[in-house]
């Protein structure tokens, strides 16, 4: 027969005050660790170059592809892409913040049809008209229950742009927006914008 096994260590014993030891130095690795890890307090946002995006999306699409140009001080881009959307559609979509923190972009689709309109203005209720200062004529649309205002111009004829300026901004700063916007030239050998 073996002998039982000498005896366990003072220390391996489970009384209280060796768990509590145990406790307090696992506690000072722990807040060590926390302590000496960086930590970020704030994110700084990606720049977001838009005309060059809006050029070369332009370039690609072969379109005339509309951006905000000396837009006031406190407009920030947000996002910029060219993706496929509702309906198969190829939409150009540039999106800011205002300076009083609103949201407000610009989508624009080659013969947007009516159903793209509608999710891209979240089927917001036709409210009036605006016109801009190019004399473009603005469709008003506001979801109600939503805040989420925006403005359509769908011109006539075949393979224009239809143009949403919508977000949580006001009727007032959608308008300055549209009031901004630029035209990207579809050429491959541009350098600058036009006044659209």
């Amino acid at each position: 027969m073996s002998s039982p096994a000498s005896g366990a260590s003072h220390y391996a014993k489970g009384s209280a005050a060796n768990i509590l030891r145990s406790v307090l130095v696992v506690g000072a690795i722990v807040a060590v660790i926390f302590f000496a890890v960086a930590r970020t307090n704030s994110v700084t946002p990606q720049q977001i170059d838009v005309p060059v995006a809006a050029e070369g999306h332009a370039v690609q699409s072969g379109e005339p592809l509309s951006y905000p140009v000396d837009l006031p001080e406190g407009w920030q881009a947000t996002s910029v892409r060219y993706i496929r959307s509702t309906g198969d559609v190829m939409m150009w979509h540039a999106g800011y913040t205002t300076p009083d923190g609103q949201y407000v972009a610009i989508q624009q689709a080659v013969d947007g049809p009516e159903e793209w309109v509608n999710v891209q203005t979240n089927n917001g209720a036709r409210i009036g008209t605006l016109t801009s200062e190019d004399g473009r004529e603005w469709v008003q649309r506001e979801r109600e229950g939503k805040v989420q205002r925006s403005l359509v111009n769908d011109p006539e004829g075949k393979g224009e742009l239809t143009t949403i300026i919508t977000g949580t901004g006001t009727f007032d700063q959608l308008m300055e927006f549209a009031n901004h916007l630029r035209q990207a030239d579809p050429t491959p050998s541009s350098a600058s914008p036009t006044s659209s």
